[in-house]
């Protein structure tokens, strides 16, 4: 089974551009060793880190069919700063999966235990048969 874990984060103490340089350093060593072993375990799929809300657009399709913009959200008080797919066992491995991301150093090194949510990827659409 398929999983996707996001890790939505706030401003404040997840905002790791104002955190100091051995802290920031910590963390990504630390993003960086959890795929490493997800790799190296078969489990990882896919994962991404993405860019601020700073840099984000809402785009849907005008009358015309081209694309309307809308953003940059700078205000956002919260975001999905990145994920990462899974492909295990159980629901109950994409858990501790997500709860060992949860777990990232923060300033001091402190655990963040930032929230992680969790979604399974079907395999497919659903049976049309299904639908009302």
């Amino acid at each position: 089974m398929k999983y996707m874990l996001m890790m939505n984060t706030h401003g404040g103490p997840y905002q790791i551009t104002n955190w100091p340089k051995k802290d920031f350093q910590a963390h990504i060593a630390f993003m960086i060793d959890f795929v490493k072993k997800l790799g190296q375990s078969g489990e990882l799929v896919a994962a991404e880190g993405l860019s601020g809300p700073d840099q984000a657009k809402l785009v849907r399709a005008g009358p015309d069919g081209k694309p309307i913009t809308d953003g940059v959200f700078p205000e956002s008080k919260e975001f999905l700063a990145g994920f990462w797919i899974v492909d295990v066992d159980s629901p109950e491995r994409a858990y501790a999966i997500a709860a060992e991301a949860s777990a990232a150093p923060g300033p001091g090194g402190k655990p963040l235990n930032m929230p992680i949510e969790v979604r399974q990827v079907p395999s497919g659409p659903p049976p049309t048969d299904s639908l009302p």
